[in-house]
């Protein structure tokens, strides 16, 4: 139980709720005891007619009473039912839905070196089925268990006033199922540790298959996956039976100490009975009904200890990443006004997964409203510098300064909000294209998308479909070609407006008659902005202030393009590679 203690504060929080709920459940187990006591003394009234001690019209009369009664009861305790699952089950989807956000925010808050670690299907089976293993616990769980502790507080208390001898030998069973329970659930805790981790990998595999089912038709793999699938299937299939077959124990045990429970009733209440110790055979059929009425809370303790430890498996794995804290945090309450000066002093970067310096000693400046484009072979450590700027990680030596003052000590959320960055794979969300740009800007009228569409050389491409911008994209818009991504996060970044434009290689899939034309429209848009345009092509830089050449994280050249095409080097070896090619 030591890992749902976190839930507590849940608990605390919807408390109210929680105690009407067991008020009423309280109410409604009360009422439902009504009903074994008025059969017996029906029973009574019966044997009394019998007997001939009262007449028909007066026994007719104690029937038709205590039969209302019992209706009456029954009626009540259905009403008090349905109240109580409207509170506590109610309660348990509030915390579902609190626990869901928490996880999530929490996931949002989390560096990229998280998800280098973790795998998406892993991250999502813990926000979905394991989160629904812990509302089990919350909801049902709790509901059932009151209800248990109820009646047997109320129930077994009256069975030793009403026949001390029968209730004795009736609730012998008991101890021996608790037990039994408890070795069970031992058992229950490991194994379902074991579903829960199975599932992660399957939600895991079919994530990553479904992600990459172009790749596997085009390389013929079917067969092959289809394979992997059946051997992950026959091992969630054994891990599941594994759990299985031990809560496959907990129902015939408990029908079968219920049927030991009755056959004490029934031989020792006769006998009692047959002995004069007991006065109405009424009392035997109360007895009966209070053992039928302790068999579903007897067999409820077996499914609670199963769903309890389920659910201390699944938070412990919840646990596991909301106690990982974030690396990059925001340190600064105030918003920070951003106006786009940025500076590297000496900086040096290691990636923590990989162990690979990425930068070393680099040193720069870009001034406001300045262009800057960043050349250099794969590796060399380009995209790390606008990682860098986005705050996505913190270096390890030297200093960033934005507008010259430290990057850390500048509100986190102020200077991603002043950044329009185009990642070099361009991701897109599942939804209409209008709102994949509007996603730069929530509140941007159809207007102002298409214009901004117009200045990334896109707005032709979508008017050409046949629902428009209202063109719902397969899952990482999958529906255009890699050229149309690219230029929808362009027009994405435009539309935000932002003081700083981080372009990583965001042409690399455009034509060079496009990319003339966007280039154009972009420096037309990013007058006053700056901006740093990361590419391999010397098309995209040719025009911009400055531009920094990278070799194994190491800056080599700087300068403006006449000036670096003035001197050998790499940009002007690459520059002459180009001119070839384009003639």
């Amino acid at each position: 139980m030591k890992e749902l203690r976190y839930l507590n504060k849940y608990f605390k929080k919807y408390w109210f709720k929680l105690l009407v709920g067991i008020i009423i459940t309280i109410i409604a187990r009360v009422f439902s005891l009504v009903m074994p006591s008025y059969v017996n003394k029906s029973i009574q009234a019966v044997e009394a007619f019998i007997a001939g001690t009262v007449s028909r019209t007066e026994t007719k009369e104690v029937l038709l009473q205590y039969i209302l009664i019992i209706v009456g009861a029954a009626l009540l305790s259905g009403l008090f039912t349905f109240l109580m699952r409207q509170t506590i089950i109610n309660v348990s989807r509030y915390i579902e839905y609190d626990l869901k956000n928490e996880v999530f925010d929490h996931y949002l808050s989390l560096n990229l070196n998280f998800y280098k670690r973790n795998r998406i299907g892993d991250l999502m089976n813990r926000i979905s089925e394991d989160v629904g293993q812990v509302r089990m616990y919350a909801g049902p769980a709790i509901m059932y268990g009151i209800q248990t502790l109820t009646l047997f507080a109320c129930l077994i208390p009256l069975m030793f006033i009403k026949a001390p001898t029968i209730a004795l030998y009736t609730l012998t069973p008991l101890p021996i199922l608790s037990i039994l329970i408890y070795q069970i659930s031992r058992i229950i805790h490991k194994r379902s540790t074991k579903v829960q981790e199975f599932l992660s990998s399957l939600s895991t595999f079919t994530q990553e298959s479904f992600s990459g089912i172009s790749v596997i038709k085009a390389y013929n793999l079917e067969p092959k996956v289809n394979a992997e699938l059946k051997e992950l299937a026959i091992e969630g299939k054994n891990t599941s039976m594994d759990l299985a077959k031990v809560n496959a124990w907990f129902f015939p045990l408990m029908i079968l100490l219920i049927g030991i429970s009755n056959i004490f009733v029934i031989y020792i209440g006769g006998k009692q009975y047959i002995d004069g110790e007991i006065e109405s055979i009424g009392i035997i059929a109360e007895f009966i009904l209070y053992v039928n009425m302790l068999t579903w809370p007897v067999a409820v303790v077996g499914w609670l200890t199963s769903i309890v430890q389920r659910a201390e498996a699944s938070q412990k794995r919840i646990n596991e990443f909301l106690n990982e804290q974030p690396t990059i945090k925001n340190e600064v309450a105030e918003p920070t006004p951003i106006r786009g000066k940025i500076e590297f002093k000496d900086v040096t970067f290691t990636y923590e997964d990989t162990n690979i310096t990425a930068l070393k000693n680099v040193s720069f400046t870009v001034k406001e409203g300045q262009t800057v484009a960043i050349l250099g072979k794969t590796g060399s450590g380009k995209s790390t510098i606008l990682d860098l700027i986005a705050r996505l990680y913190d270096v390890q030596s030297g200093e960033i300064l934005i507008d010259g003052r430290p990057i850390k000590s500048l509100n986190l959320n102020s200077l991603r909000n002043a950044i329009g960055a185009v990642p070099q794979d361009a991701f897109l969300f599942s939804d209409s294209i209008a709102n994949n740009i509007r996603f730069g800007k929530e509140d941007a009228t159809q207007e102002e998308i298409e214009e901004v569409a117009k200045k990334a050389a896109v707005h032709k491409n979508i008017m050409g479909f046949a629902k428009k911008y209202d063109t719902v994209l397969g899952e990482r818009g999958i529906t255009l070609s890699g050229g149309q991504k690219q230029r929808v996060s362009i027009a994405r970044a435009l539309l935000k407006d932002p003081a700083i434009y981080l372009f990583d290689d965001c042409l690399s899939a455009v034509d060079t008659e496009t990319e003339e034309e966007i280039l154009n429209n972009l420096k037309k848009a990013s007058q006053n902005k700056t901006t740093l345009i990361v590419s391999h092509r010397v098309s995209s830089a040719k025009s911009a202030d400055k531009i920094i050449i990278l070799e194994d994280g190491k800056i080599i050249q700087e300068g403006t393009h006449d000036e670096l095409n003035m001197v050998d080097g790499y940009y002007k070896e690459l520059y002459l590679e180009q001119l070839t090619e384009k003639e």
